[in-house]
């Protein structure tokens, strides 16, 4: 790859981090988006597709809030799957998603390599306790679909191991349904060139080199049984109680606001009459004296 194509890649990804910050501060106010998107600096299409950008992730974030006390309100259980390719998206999307939020109704379930006992329960075990109670959203950042991917291609389950997790996929997560839980799967796809590129850019990001393990570099050497892994997993358990879509990650932030949108339209949510809240007079009581904090807790002011 010419330098100078990597290099205006990389200047691409570090603006995106520069507007992943702003995603934390920005509010949806149109003055107050131009101030923070550079005022000073001529429209263009890129600037153009920032702004636009910005209003529809936290339009679409709202309605997640109101989905949230729709779920909350309702006793609503939903499972949502990520899957995809290393450096494809599911962090971002799922960041975003969780992002405004609470965690105690909205919480990730992103499990390590099992342990030598987790290695010998039954596959989907571990994946159990995790799953929602009424007025949960679970979202796993991959889930029990590592055995049809990573394992297959990494040789960490043997073939009937394999063959005994697509007998039993479908039962699992139609008894999920059956017992109440809305299981939604989505599938974040990009291509060969667009892995690379990114695979790149973390490598060249001291920021992100921690985001790249030996087994993510294994990955993509060995792309094509990953692909064929897929078109695997995908046809062999893409069921009409549990189906998967596919979310076209090329492009980052486009992914995210497709996904978020999708997901949205997935359940009849209603937006949920909330209380007036009144803040209450604090209490005060004569003798109350509060005691200083002894200087030697004080955390130092440096900045």
């Amino acid at each position: 790859m010419p330098n100078n194509t990597l290099i205006q890649r990389i200047h691409r990804e570090l603006i995106d981090q520069s507007d992943e910050e702003l995603e934390l501060e920005l509010i949806e106010d149109a003055e107050n988006l131009d101030q923070l998107l550079d005022r000073d600096i001529p429209e263009s299409p890129e600037k153009e597709a920032r702004r636009h950008y910005f209003r529809e992730l936290f339009r679409l974030q709202g309605e997640l809030v109101k989905l949230q006390s729709w779920v909350v309100k309702t006793g609503h259980k939903v499972v949502i799957i990520f899957e995809g390719r290393d450096a494809a998206g599911k962090g971002g999307v799922i960041k975003r998603i969780t992002q405004r939020l609470n965690p105690r109704v909205c919480r990730v379930a992103a499990l390590p390599a099992p342990n030598d006992r987790e290695r010998t329960q039954w596959y989907f075990q571990r994946y159990i306790s995790h799953l929602p109670a009424a007025g949960e959203i679970v979202l796993f950042d991959r889930s029990w679909y590592n055995r049809a991917g990573v394992e297959r291609v990494m040789g960490f389950c043997d073939d009937d191991q394999y063959e005994e997790f697509f007998r039993t996929v479908p039962e699992f997560e139609r008894m999920l349904v059956r017992s109440g839980i809305q299981v939604i799967k989505y599938w974040f796809s990009i291509s060969d060139q667009e892995q690379h590129l990114r695979f790149l850019s973390r490598i060249h990001d001291p920021l992100k080199q921690w985001k790249l393990s030996p087994m993510d570099l294994e990955s993509r050497r060995r792309w094509e049984a990953y692909t064929k892994a897929k078109e695997i997993m995908l046809e062999r358990t893409h069921i009409q109680e549990a189906r998967w879509w596919v979310v076209q990650a090329n492009n980052k932030k486009q992914a995210r606001l497709n996904c978020i949108h999708h997901l949205l339209n997935q359940m009849p949510y209603e937006e949920v009459e909330q209380p007036q809240v009144e803040l209450p007079q604090r209490m005060r009581h004569k003798d109350y004296v509060r005691t200083p904090t002894p200087s030697e807790l004080i955390v130092p002011k440096v900045y």
